[in-house]
């Protein structure tokens, strides 16, 4: 299993997995990203960053993240937006690797005081995930989500530096 950092030439990648994400969470009608919009948010504004996942080679898996900042710690922390696995691919550990990537890279090598996500109570397979990383169930978001099949929670759960630290 390897990881790598997209690039500008991997736009119509990251859309791929998007819709296919999209589609796994019956959000398919919700999706407007266009492969310029990508290359405009992700690659010319800097605005969030991609990683996918590879088998042999292929990309299998993607996770899409930001920085948010604190202004009283005055440092930023680390967004999950989506992390996706293609389906013939699941159940191999591809995103409980990514996701130890992610919280590697965000408390030992950016020094990032918190990680954070949040899921649709539905994803019972994220949600074991997470919790199985020692990630803590922080609260819901009631309804935060308007999508065509009605209004959807958002479970939110982080971690921060000093659990991840305490784990190890």
């Amino acid at each position: 299993m390897e990881f790598r950092i997209a690039e500008r030439k991997d736009c119509a990648l990251i859309l791929s997995f998007i819709k296919e994400l999209a589609k796994y969470e019956h959000l398919e009608n919700e999706v407007v990203a266009t492969e310029k919009l990508l290359e405009e948010w992700i690659f010319d504004k800097n605005k969030a960053e991609v990683l996918f996942v590879l088998e042999e080679g292929k990309e299998v898996g993607f996770a899409l993240y930001f920085h948010n900042f604190s202004t009283f710690l005055g440092r930023a922390g680390i967004h999950l937006e989506d992390l996706f696995v293609l389906p013939e691919y699941r159940g191999k550990g591809y995103g409980k690797e990514a996701m130890k990537a992610l919280l590697k890279e965000a408390f030992e090598n950016m020094n990032i005081n918190r990680f954070w996500l949040d899921v649709y109570p539905d994803n019972v397979i994220g949600i074991k995930l997470y919790e199985s990383l020692g990630m803590h169930r922080d609260g819901i978001l009631r309804q935060n989500y308007k999508a065509e099949r009605g209004y959807l929670d958002q479970i939110i759960y982080s971690m921060l530096k000093s659990e991840y630290f305490s784990e190890r």
